[in-house]
């Protein structure tokens, strides 16, 4: 294993730049690697004045934002997702510290310090990043691994409140370095994924599904399956989205998704109503033949709105693993299509695109009109994530980015329209 001299000395060599490139420079630019190459000189650095390691090993780690390509609000029904990683990580230099305890500096915020002592859930913890590491540490040790104490410096640039799941690409982050520094590099991708969800809902206390870990961890698109969550279907979906001509933008149209609680609870609660009815939990349990066969029935006992949406679970679940389809069959203009359908149904039948409770507040549907005007027939565009406020998202053609950029930032602010990459490698150790 490296120290962190020698770790500066072969990233200031270029030694690490195929590997820096892989993740950072997607669009194939010398000033993507130079900026990857600075960035993580910077953190190595930074490390180094914040803990002295001296001698110790260490390496470099990421882990990356995710965003959902397709299966918008499927999950929680046992349905099927699309999901991919990003260029957008926290990026971080760790090395063993020889304590039994876990150091983590992330730039722009406290310390943290975890005694690797006690691993039980603190409920002072809850909601917070301690609780994360801890729970991630916690799960590694519970599976056999003898847990070593570390320090680490990280920095991230994944944008906050985007959908693009900071806390998972933290989870996936944290695990990686267990991985490598108590594992020997035994856990998979995908393990590492529930160790991260295991982290958020038992630790961390929020109930989230598998999907933003998977993305963060497995790497590229990933079609993932949730008939049994415990147990999720996890495929890799092999397509090289530089070779699309398009390129991902996230817009950030500066809503806010502060009281949508209840919104993001309806969703849940009305499909429950719906699969209710047939005596089931979820969804996924119900043919669709049998739901569309009881919708006089289900309009008098549910409501319109609670049909509307369990109408758009069946389509866009059906559709999310057409895209992945589409995508390994190299067939882009139909995986466009299918990612508009599904844009389309998030407005018109899952009803996410702005709330109830103010009305007079509708950004995303702004966002939408004037992201499909501004692409005329080309491309695709759909709400991103969650929905209600946030942002949007569009696959864009390269030769009209700029005017899309310049056209939303007209009417959401300068630097709102965020260009990004699927990268094809998730949650790693990027040099050691």
């Amino acid at each position: 294993m490296s120290t962190c001299d020698s770790l500066l000395s072969s990233l200031l060599s270029g030694a690490h730049d195929k590997a820096l490139a892989a993740l950072y420079a997607l669009d194939g630019s010398p000033e993507s690697l130079d900026a990857a190459r600075q960035r993580a000189v910077h953190v190595v650095q930074a490390f180094q004045e914040a803990f002295r390691p001296g001698d110790a090993p260490a390496a470099l780690f990421s882990g990356p934002g995710r965003t959902e390509i397709g299966g918008n609000h499927t999950d929680h029904q046992h349905g099927h997702v699309l999901c991919g990683s990003v260029d957008l990580d926290m990026l971080c230099c760790a090395a063993l510290n020889g304590r039994n305890v876990i150091r983590v500096l992330s730039e722009g915020y406290p310390a943290l310090e975890v005694s690797l002592d006690s691993l039980l859930p603190r409920e002072e913890e809850r909601n917070g990043s301690a609780a994360l590491v801890r729970g991630v540490a916690a799960k590694v040790a519970e599976l056999g691994y003898a847990l070593k104490g570390f320090d680490a410096y990280a920095t991230s640039n994944v944008l906050s409140g985007s959908g693009l799941s900071s806390s998972a690409a933290y989870e996936i982050l944290i695990g990686n370095i267990l991985n490598h520094f108590c594992c020997d590099g035994a856990l998979d991708a995908i393990e590492l994924a529930k160790i991260g969800q295991y982290a958020e809902n038992v630790y961390f206390g929020k109930p989230c599904g598998l999907m933003d870990q998977m993305g963060s961890s497995v790497g590229g698109a990933v079609a993932i399956d949730f008939a049994d969550p415990t147990s999720p279907v996890v495929e890799k979906v092999e397509y090289d989205f530089s070779q699309s001509g398009h390129v991902l933008c996230i817009v950030d149209t500066g809503s806010c998704h502060a009281d949508l609680t209840d919104d993001y609870a309806d969703i849940t609660r009305e499909m429950g109503m719906v699969a209710a009815h047939f005596g089931k939990q979820f969804l996924r349990d119900v043919p669709e033949a049998e739901f569309r066969s009881a919708l006089p029935a289900l309009r008098k006992e549910c409501g319109d709105r609670a049909v509307l949406r369990a109408l758009h679970y069946y389509d866009d679940d059906r559709r999310a693993a057409e895209e992945a389809q589409a995508l390994e069959k190299e067939d882009f203009p139909g995986f466009l299509a299918l990612l508009n359908a599904s844009g389309i149904s998030s407005s018109l039948h899952l009803q996410n695109t702005w709330s109830i409770a103010d009305p007079r507040s509708q950004a995303i549907p702004m966002a939408l009109a004037i992201g499909r005007e501004l692409l005329g027939n080309t491309g695709a565009i759909r709400v991103h994530g969650g929905g209600f406020a946030g942002t949007i998202q569009a696959f864009v053609p390269l030769e009209k980015l700029e005017s899309f950029r310049a056209g939303m930032e007209s009417i959401f602010g300068s630097g709102k329209c965020h260009v990004l990459h699927i990268r094809p490698q998730g949650g790693c150790v990027v040099a050691d």
